[in-house]
């Protein structure tokens, strides 16, 4: 009887697009899996996979630039981050990521904070855009999720940013985390993205992408501009939240280690470089190649020929 295997697909931001490439491939070499739980953006990118809706998430992302992650931005900071549930809400449902999570045929979960106690939770039934949304608020980025039963709800990075435990508990016999921000610490405080485009230039010392600053206007200048010789809010808040779920991960994988463990490369790259996803996906096809052998060890299927 073949095992059942498991995907914990971790939290890292625009990192995440990392996913994509690292279910593809696994796929492409018959690794299947019967059930797949995700923290943040792996909760996106995982639920994505589940809905049958991988192919349309990763079709959309082809086009999608720099003025797109801008018109997410909500500059009024009300909704409590900089990017509002309802135009996470529309992302989703434009790619058809939605129906009961019980009707798919994979077994799907995500984790989240409850903001007022800390407590983790697990969102395993009920309608998938909600789960994905539930997992997905970043602290200062993304806006939290209302839940009924659980009040505001932040993102589950901040208690399990890859969910090893969770696959356990739905069933996974196997279990392959794919960890995002293992080489992320002691970086230097810099911009991660300093590609340019014509009348834009490329990066400024205080560390907000300068595509992001021109397309969203004078606002990021006033709130978020750093003094010279000062990090940056950006840089502050990405390297605070690093530490933070490097900690977490490292205690988490040792209690409960997976049987694979990928953790592509994705050092430079910014939590706000989501039209980077090209570059993200190959790095997530490359973690996949380099770790065949072990996996096929793992979950003892033979090399796909």
């Amino acid at each position: 009887m073949t095992a059942k295997i498991g995907l914990a697909l971790g939290s890292g931001a625009a990192r995440g697009w990392a996913h994509i490439g690292v279910l593809e491939t696994l796929v492409e070499m018959g690794i299947r899996p019967a059930i797949v739980c995700g923290t943040s953006i792996g909760a996106l990118v995982g639920a994505a996979f589940v809905a049958g809706k991988l192919g349309a998430l990763k079709s959309r992302l082809q086009d999608f630039g720099r003025r797109d992650v801008a018109r997410l931005l909500d500059l009024r900071l009300s909704t409590g981050g900089l990017i509002e549930g309802r135009r996470i809400d529309g992302f989703l449902e434009s790619l058809g990521i939605e129906g009961e999570i019980d009707h798919f045929p994979c077994r799907f979960g995500s984790v989240a904070t409850e903001l007022t106690s800390g407590r983790e939770i697990w969102i395993q039934s009920g309608p998938i855009g909600r789960a994905v949304r539930a997992s997905i608020g970043m602290p200062g980025v993304f806006s939290p999720a209302k839940h009924d039963a659980h009040g505001w709800l932040v993102d589950g990075g901040l208690v399990d940013p890859v969910p090893v435990s969770l696959a356990r508990a739905l069933g996974a016999e196997i279990v392959i985390a794919v960890d995002l921000n293992a080489t992320l610490l002691g970086r230097r405080l810099a911009p991660a993205s300093v590609e340019s485009t014509p009348g834009v230039p490329a990066a400024i010392p205080s560390g907000i992408p300068n595509w992001l600053k021109n397309a969203a206007g004078p606002f990021f200048a006033s709130v978020f501009e750093s003094t010279p010789g000062h990090p940056s809010y950006f840089e502050v808040l990405a390297n605070a939240l690093n530490i933070m779920q490097d900690r977490i991960t490292r205690a988490r994988l040792a209690g409960d280690p997976p049987d694979v463990l990928l953790r592509p490369i994705l050092s430079d790259f910014s939590w706000l470089d989501f039209h980077r996803a090209k570059e993200a996906i190959e790095e997530g096809r490359n973690c996949v190649e380099l770790a065949r052998g072990t996996i096929h060890r793992a979950c003892g299927s033979p090399p796909v020929t």
